[in-house]
């Protein structure tokens, strides 16, 4: 099992923590992870990391798929994998609707026929094979829709790609998963239970399924976000990752259209989530917080002393045995617990 780490996305000042990159680096660690919300964006703070660093690896958790084309996708991974020597991993989400239509100003439209279209593009334009012809739902090469001038061909990259540049996708909803399983190398569920990989793993072989070339866990990694909260205090532990959850549970989405509301129900979760859900839409974001189990948090992240989160690594550990997990993604700028992680996993 390999391991990352997730940088997140910045506040109103940039600030990379690049000693503590080069120090996972020099620890085993596989990768490191940016972000964008509706402020930096995540490619710039993948190429300054990479800049900065010899051997990680680099992805993106996520880069919008609204936010730029499948063509100018595929010419930033394949100008970043040819700079960095190979160490560039895209990583794809379709954001909310939110941020999409308020944000970028373009229909959100269907997240799952996007996500399968945009990879299939980008896959085209990455092997160089000719020129790109494309009639999708939500996608067309050349263009030929209102507004256009008709002048439009088919074209082939200048430069050259790498085919084999991974794409990983960030997934919860059965039919996302299905669709990671069938079109990307890789998954990076928000949160998930190594007990519970089911939840998960019905869809993704689904997916496998219908790629229909044999593809498995195999050649396929499961990249979880895992939040650890190392702390002597138990309680204090817990309290720091509940307004995670809350937001997350609570208050991402409209009330009929939250997929983590969903997915923590999938968990096992529902009536808690429901009534998260209701404080946090509702203003009680504190009652909200308080609401999120600690057998949740449990299950999903890594929490309490450093004895505790030794012995609760044990089902992760197992999980990475089966190939459930590839690579667990730490929630994390603490340079004790990359060390302690190191340790016991690599």
């Amino acid at each position: 099992m390999k391991l990352g780490f997730l940088l997140g996305y910045s506040g109103k000042e940039i600030h990379l923590p690049l000693d503590l990159i080069q120090q996972a680096e020099t620890m085993g660690y596989d990768s490191v992870w940016t972000a964008e919300a509706y402020g930096n964006d995540a490619v710039t703070t993948a190429t300054w990391v990479l800049a900065n660093t010899s051997k990680i690896r680099v992805g993106t958790a996520i880069m919008q798929m609204p936010a730029r084309s499948p063509a100018m996708c595929a010419m930033t991974a394949m100008s970043l994998d040819q700079l960095s020597g190979g160490r560039f991993i895209v990583g794809l989400g379709a954001s909310g609707p939110q941020v999409v239509e308020g944000w970028h100003g373009v229909p959100y439209g269907k997240p799952v026929t996007r996500t399968r279209e945009y990879i299939q593009i980008m896959r085209k334009i990455m092997e160089r094979d000719g020129p790109v012809e494309f009639d999708g739902d939500m996608y067309q090469l050349p263009n030929k829709g209102p507004g256009t001038t008709g002048l439009g061909k088919p074209l082939k990259s200048i430069l050259s790609g790498s085919p084999d540049i991974p794409i990983y996708t960030a997934s919860i909803t059965p039919a996302g998963l299905r669709c990671a399983g069938e079109v990307a190398d890789g998954v990076f569920p928000v949160w998930m239970d190594p007990n519970k990989f089911d939840v998960l793993g019905e869809h993704i072989q689904q997916g496998f399924d219908k790629a229909g070339n044999g593809k498995s866990l195999d050649n396929f990694d499961v990249a979880p976000f895992v939040s650890v909260a190392m702390n002597d205090d138990l309680e204090a532990a817990y309290d720091s990752l509940r307004p995670w959850l809350a937001l997350y549970i609570g208050g991402m989405g409209a009330k009929n259209k939250n997929f983590y509301n969903d997915y923590a129900t999938r968990l096992g979760y529902g009536d808690e989530a429901q009534q998260i859900q209701e404080l946090y839409l509702s203003g009680k974001k504190a009652e909200a917080e308080a609401k999120v189990p600690n057998a949740l948090l449990d299950e999903v992240a890594l929490v309490g002393p450093k004895e505790r989160i030794v012995e609760r690594l044990a089902p992760w550990k197992e999980a990475g045995k089966r190939g459930e997990v590839g690579t667990m993604l730490l929630g994390v700028h603490d340079t004790a617990v990359l060390e302690l992680f190191a340790k016991e996993l690599l």
